[in-house]
């Protein structure tokens, strides 16, 4: 093994765990995750030597591929008649799953372009700017769809962002 195989390998063992989240987060299904990040991977691979950063790289891909497997026509034929039952999540005792299990069901509520912004500029925690290198768009466009993906959150979920606590919303209701 030489080192550009060696390096690619280590790459590839601290990256691959991040890289699948952020391609589910993006898409919301494990499967098309793992077969954009396998894409990606196989494509930098290729690129390895001629690529200075290769997790900003690997991230932006991802993302891209996730979007671009959620427009195939199989994808949506696939989703639109399946016979297996929905899959249903419940709610964890503990109020810091469920919270987090009401934000992942109300990222799959948005379109992929809304939930790849989000995922980017809140979960990656990158500014405007960076989110707009990565997918390729103005920083116009990014500070648009973050808007509306936020609106569209805060429908969802009901949210009034105040400030307010989960517990302190649900105390203030019993009384």
């Amino acid at each position: 093994m030489d080192d550009r195989e060696t390096d690619f390998r280590a790459f590839v063992g601290a990256q691959m765990e991040p890289l699948r989240g952020l391609a589910y987060l993006t898409c919301g299904d494990w499967q098309v995750a793992e077969d954009a990040v396998l894409t990606v991977l196989a494509r930098l691979y290729l690129k390895w030597d001629r690529i200075d950063s290769p997790a900003g790289y690997a991230r932006a891909a991802v993302v891209r591929a996730a979007i671009d497997e959620t427009r195939r026509p199989w994808w949506r034929r696939e989703k639109s008649h399946s016979h297996a039952m929905p899959e249903r999540a419940l709610p964890d005792r503990t109020a810091a799953v469920d919270d987090r299990l009401q934000v992942r069901q109300a990222l799959r509520t948005l379109s992929p372009k809304l939930r790849a912004v989000l995922v980017l500029r809140f979960l990656e925690g990158r500014s405007v700017q960076e989110t707009a290198e990565a997918l390729g768009w103005p920083e116009g466009t990014v500070k648009s769809y973050t808007s509306r993906g936020l609106d569209r959150l805060r429908a969802v979920l009901s949210v009034d962002f105040s400030g307010e606590t989960r517990e302190e919303r649900h105390a203030a209701r019993a009384f």
